[in-house]
């Protein structure tokens, strides 16, 4: 179906070597687009192209800390030099390095967390825009959480950020919709990664979880990607400073 198709464009996935990010950019592939990928790590981002490039699809991996402004200028320089230009963003890359009550947390760990988790995404955010505009529009699509928008156990901090997240996604939309270009977020819940290890492995926690959810399930990667889908491509053209939930009913659960 056209209205799906990301033929002849160029996206840059962040957070890309692994779970949510690897599975969205396999599936832009598969649609057609040309993914440039980026996460810290270059080895695994790396594999994770060439098995793109192996299944007949374009891509890119450029290993970048989006904690570095200057990194992301030149993750932006580099889709544009090797493929033309840049279409679609996904602000996907997070780090969560507290876990437990937030006033356990450290000065430290706020640093961190907001630089990578929101700083971070509006710094890929406004490097892209200008190359968006030159092509007559484009996408930005925000990984957010449900734990922005409901407290979620151990999560607090983190939750802060993707509050954040989708106020930066409302914004942008607004101030971005005369440029053409549509700014999204989606809320997982429940979602079985390298990144929620520290839920589904403790007994109590992912118990409690699954209790909470309607569906009674984790949700996969590739149910977030069909989402990331639909609002990269002309199906969502008006569509713009949404956030959409897939947590299995999760959050109605809690009266949210």
């Amino acid at each position: 179906m056209d209205v799906f198709s990301l033929n002849e464009k160029v996206a840059i996935v962040t957070g890309a070597s692994r779970g949510i990010g690897e599975a969205i950019a396999r599936m832009f592939a598969q649609a057609g687009a040309k993914v440039v990928l980026a996460s810290r790590k270059a080895e695994p981002l790396a594999a994770v192209a060439e098995s793109i490039t192996a299944s007949g699809g374009a891509a890119t991996a450029v290993a970048t800390h989006m904690g570095d402004a200057a990194a992301i200028a030149a993750l932006v320089q580099r889709a544009t030099d090797t493929y033309g230009g840049v279409d679609i963003v996904v602000n996907n890359a997070a780090t969560n390095p507290h876990f437990g009550p937030l006033l356990t947390s450290e000065e430290s760990m706020w640093d961190k967390t907001i630089d990578v988790n929101l700083r971070g995404y509006y710094r890929l955010s406004a490097a892209a825009v200008p190359a968006m505009a030159t092509r007559g529009g484009g996408k930005i699509i925000n990984i957010a959480s449900v734990a922005g928008l409901a407290p979620q156990p151990g999560m607090g901090l983190y939750g802060i950020t993707k509050a954040a997240v989708i106020m930066l996604t409302q914004t942008l939309a607004v101030e971005l919709a005369p440029q053409n270009i549509q700014v999204n977020a989606i809320a997982p819940g429940f979602i079985k990664t390298q990144f929620s290890r520290a839920i589904w492995e403790n007994e109590a926690l992912n118990n409690a979880v699954i209790a909470h959810t309607p569906a009674k399930r984790m949700g996969t990667v590739e149910e977030i990607a069909a989402l990331a889908l639909y609002l990269a491509s002309p199906a969502s053209n008006f569509t713009t400073g949404q956030t959409i939930v897939a947590d299995g009913g999760q959050l109605l659960s809690l009266g949210v």
